[in-house]
């Protein structure tokens, strides 16, 4: 009997939870697990047997250009099917479709140039289940609002989209509005990740992705609250109100809630929208420089760091005074790095722009790489070849040759790779992620090979490091803080010289100025 009744129980409460996502997801079968997991299930079958028919059918010489073309072509099918998967799914596969889309060094660019797309023109809804949104969220009409409300999205994202609309006061505002059935699905879409990662841990024992499920569980709810995006942005404009040429939108906190957010409307450009940015002058190193500085100032300075830096969240654009100014958007998504992180990242790269193989395996291991992983985890931080890394890095220009490797040898270190984002520090996930995003900006502008990148990294990685330094020296009353002092100023005034001395030597004396200015 106590048997039947806990069975009973359980169905009964499989049938309820069924009901509340349908009745939040205003009776969209779509809404429901059962349904999005079949469609998961039946995509990631129709992968593979795409696969076994289409390219392992018969044993191939890998070498031939024959070969390489079939792979091609499979590859683009397969990425198809993929992205048509996460436009029915929407919300988090939307998500994962996006970071695939910034992985120009790790993934085949079949499945990159595919998801693309995603970064700004994700599926959009309706207007009217935007209006419902806004009515239950703000409890009033939008036309006691909005003066006048675009239909047509300015932009569409995994969790919302925005539009042009005017308030009642006449000030021109953009309008962020979550997808109605974002927040219901989200729960459905973890656990079906969180299923689909231990049945794949399973069938692939070297393929470590728990972290993935545990970092969406932590990042999520963050993303789905609109009020601590806003907050985010406040908190960043004041951190870098020293930069004239940053503009992050003003925030209308009367007419924002947890799933709207109304904000100053910017107009600009996609940061690599090429036709704009030829169109309007604008130069590309000084783009990709300015960018370079605030994530540096971000990750090795303040800790705060923007870390959703897709081109669909930078805009580009100039003033009425002729000048270049840099639009950051979307908030949502912030790491808060720690002191110490900060001081072990920071040493971590200066030991890769000095080549110092002993110091890079010294401080993989304090963020938690162990071994030889180290080697690998330079890789993937840098995002160049071993050999690459080896001869040093500001003496090797980017070349395709070297993202062809990269690419090439992905399936090879695979499952290493696993294992390096199953050891390292959490906080080191999203800092991997924004690297991938701004590297793809940067290939996107052809600005990969600048000095001004590794002169600005560089001279922060220093700062961080010694500030970490005076901190811990001043904790033990030491009358060290002076001498760390001159120090500091030493390795920048050294750093100043070299990365001159590179300049003039790589790109003649007047185009060093512009890459330094």
């Amino acid at each position: 009997m106590l048997r039947r009744l806990l069975g009973y129980g359980v169905l009964g409460a499989g049938v309820a939870s069924a009901g509340w996502s349908l009745h939040t997801n205003d009776y969209d079968p779509n809404s429901l697990g059962i349904v999005r997991l079949s469609r998961s299930a039946a995509a990631v079958v129709d992968v593979a047997l795409t696969y076994k028919r289409e390219l392992y059918y018969r044993e191939w010489d890998k070498t031939t250009p024959e070969y390489k073309a079939e792979k091609s072509r499979v590859h683009k099918i397969a990425a198809e099917k993929l992205l048509e998967l996460i436009c029915t799914n929407k919300g988090v596969y939307i998500k994962v479709g996006q970071h695939i889309g910034a992985l120009e060094y790790l993934l085949p660019k079949e499945f990159v140039q595919t998801m693309k797309i995603l970064h700004s023109d994700a599926p959009q809804n309706p207007i009217e289940d935007l209006y419902k949104v806004i009515r239950q969220d703000l409890r009033c009409n939008p036309e006691d609002i909005f003066e006048s409300f675009e239909r047509e999205p300015l932009g569409t994202a995994s969790l919302a989209q925005v539009h042009k609309a005017r308030l009642k006061s006449g000030e021109v505002v953009a309008v962020k509005v979550q997808h109605p059935y974002v927040k219901g699905n989200s729960r459905v879409d973890m656990k079906t990740m969180e299923l689909a990662v231990n049945v794949l841990a399973r069938i692939f024992p070297d393929f470590k992705i728990h972290w993935l499920v545990e970092e969406s569980k932590k990042n999520l709810p963050i993303e789905l609250d609109f009020l601590n995006e806003g907050r985010n942005a406040e908190k960043v404009a004041k951190q870098f109100e020293k930069y004239t040429w940053l503009r992050v939108p003003k925030i209308y906190w009367k007419f924002s809630s947890s799933r709207v957010l109304v904000m100053e409307y910017l107009e600009g450009g996609h940061v690599t929208d090429l036709d704009y940015i030829r169109a309007n002058k604008i130069d590309t190193f000084a783009v990709a420089n300015r960018i370079g500085q605030l994530y540096s100032e971000m990750i090795f300075r303040t800790g705060f760091v923007h870390s959703d830096p897709h081109p669909g969240n930078i805009l580009v654009r100039r003033t009425p005074k002729d000048s270049l100014e840099i639009v950051l958007l979307d908030h949502g998504l912030y790491a808060n790095l720690t002191d110490k992180f900060r001081y072990d990242y920071s040493n971590l790269w200066l030991s890769i722009l000095n080549v110092d193989r002993k110091a890079m395996r010294l401080h993989s291991e304090q963020l938690g790489i162990k071994g030889d992983l180290y080697g690998l985890f330079a890789c993937m931080v840098t995002g160049r070849p071993w050999e690459t890394v080896m001869q040093g890095l500001t003496k090797v220009k980017y070349s395709k040759e070297e993202k062809n490797t990269l690419q090439n040898n992905t399936s090879l270190v695979l499952p290493h790779i696993s294992d390096v984002l199953e050891q390292v520090d959490r906080q080191m996930l999203l800092i991997l992620k924004t690297n991938d995003l701004i590297r793809g900006i940067e290939s996107t502008l052809r600005t990969q090979n600048r000095m001004t990148a590794f002169w600005v990294m560089s001279k922060c990685c220093v700062q961080s490091s010694y500030a970490e330094q005076r901190v811990q020296q001043a904790a033990t009353g030491s009358s060290r803080i002076l001498w760390l002092r001159l120090r500091e100023r030493w390795e920048l005034f050294k750093l100043n010289c070299y990365y001159l001395y590179l300049g003039l030597i790589n790109f003649g004396f007047l185009e060093a100025l512009k890459q330094v200015i």
